[in-house]
């Protein structure tokens, strides 16, 4: 019997950020800003600066967890190598099932954006298409995904100049704390956390990167770093000329920031922006899902099938198509956006334990400074059960079923073992 092929190593430094950009900046940026805002009220560069924090504990321990264990699969590769076989499933569970939420509704906000009256069919469409543009080879999505991002940036940098520049932008409205609680600007850090949490995609993608020791620890941060920058700029321009109860109240943020700042013209090209970064938000999410469902099976925790990498493109292709087609038909049959709330606390689960993994590196492995592992394991545990109440019942409650079913797998497995053996 044949071993099955590899993935193939095709990806450098500006590719592995590039898709960390398009993980990032996509829809949050233009979703997430009003709630944060209405949570923090005048602390939204607080929460907006505490998220960052929590983002670079995990981005720097992922980082060095990655160098040890250049493989697809992120934090259920370090989990499982570092803590045991049941802590890497959590995570890779939780990471799954999270994230296919989030594509879910990431295809519906694309389709809201760019046919509000036909949101559900354009979003199944969206998912057909981006899905058939994985399967064909991991180097033409990043071809794609380098074109969205450039859009999107572009779109962002024409909104951040037109209110910054425009008699509207009034830098008082930037003051700090006047209204804000610790809670508002925690819920504010989780929600916006959100929207950070896309650098998970470069780990997840170790088979796929070209000498990935040096590859992927350069990446994320450089990934990270950006989206901050652009971020911030984002919001200090929406503060500057809505202020912080018009920026918690408005639907649709960067349109509202335009029109204030007198330029509504722009608004058609922000449901354009808004859609592009949708789609590439979408490209990437079901890229690193379905690289951690192959890293899974590989390991039976889904079915072996699952585990095929395709002869001719070098990609999971069965993997693909499975959290494709389960992803279409969320996509069609029901709104997941509510969903983003149980998808943040799957991803802050999954970096919690990415950072108690980088806890027991040896310094001889590369292990961080102590303060990032227990600032990003402590930010994580934090920010999560500070998210709204009906988030944090549905995520326990999905986690608590990923445990059963571990659980069940490996009682059935015992079984069998000592039938054999009888």
């Amino acid at each position: 019997m044949t071993n099955p092929p590899d993935l193939r190593r095709r990806l450098g430094v500006g590719d592995a950020v590039v898709i960390g950009l398009g993980s990032m900046i996509g829809a949050g940026i233009f979703a997430a800003l009003g709630p944060a805002a209405r949570a923090a009220g005048s602390g939204l560069l607080a929460g907006l600066a505490l998220a960052a924090i929590v983002a670079y504990c995990n981005a720097t321990s992922s980082a060095r967890l990655a160098v040890r264990y250049p493989e697809s699969g992120g934090t259920y590769v370090y989990g499982r190598e570092r803590l045991g076989e049941f802590w890497g499933y959590l995570a890779g569970w939780a990471f799954v099932v999270g994230k296919t939420a989030s594509c879910a509704a990431m295809a519906l906000t694309a389709g809201f954006y760019a046919w509000p009256s036909h949101a559900h069919t354009t979003a199944v469409a969206a998912v057909v298409a981006l899905t058939a543009v994985n399967y064909t080879g991991i180097q033409k999505t990043a071809w794609l995904t380098r074109a969205i991002v450039a859009t999107v940036l572009a779109v962002l940098a024409a909104v951040v100049t037109a209110c910054l520049t425009s008699g509207a932008a009034d830098v008082a409205r930037l003051d700090l704390g006047t209204d804000a609680t610790v809670t508002g600007v925690l819920q504010a850090a989780g929600l916006l956390f959100f929207a950070f949490a896309g650098y998970a995609r470069i780990a997840t993608l170790g088979d796929e990167v070209r000498d990935p020791r040096t590859t992927i620890p350069r990446a994320i941060p450089l990934a990270l770093g950006i989206t901050l920058v652009v971020y911030a700029a984002v919001a200090v321009a929406a503060l500057a000329v809505l202020g912080p109860q018009r920026l918690g109240a408005a639907t649709d943020v960067l349109a509202e920031a335009a029109q204030a700042a007198g330029v509504p013209a722009m608004t058609p090209v922000i449901r354009v922006g808004a859609t592009i970064a949708a789609l590439g938000s979408l490209l990437a999410l079901i890229l690193g899902v379905s690289r951690t469902t192959l890293a899974m099976a590989r390991d039976r925790h889904f079915p072996a099938a699952l585990a095929a990498v395709h002869p001719r493109f070098g990609v999971p292709h069965r993997a693909e198509v499975v959290v494709g087609a389960v992803v279409a038909v969320l996509a069609a049959t029901t709104d997941v956006r509510a969903a983003i709330g149980f998808s943040s606390f799957g991803v802050l689960v999954y970096y919690a334990i990415a950072n108690a993994s980088a806890w027991t590196l040896t310094r001889a492995e590369g292990r961080p400074p102590r303060v990032v592992p227990v600032l990003g394991f402590t930010g994580c545990v934090v920010l999560a059960f500070t998210l709204p109440l009906s988030s944090v019942l549905s995520g326990v409650a999905v986690l608590a079923a990923g445990a059963l079913l571990y659980g069940l797998r490996r009682h059935l497995a015992q079984a069998n073992a000592r039938h054999a053996d009888g």
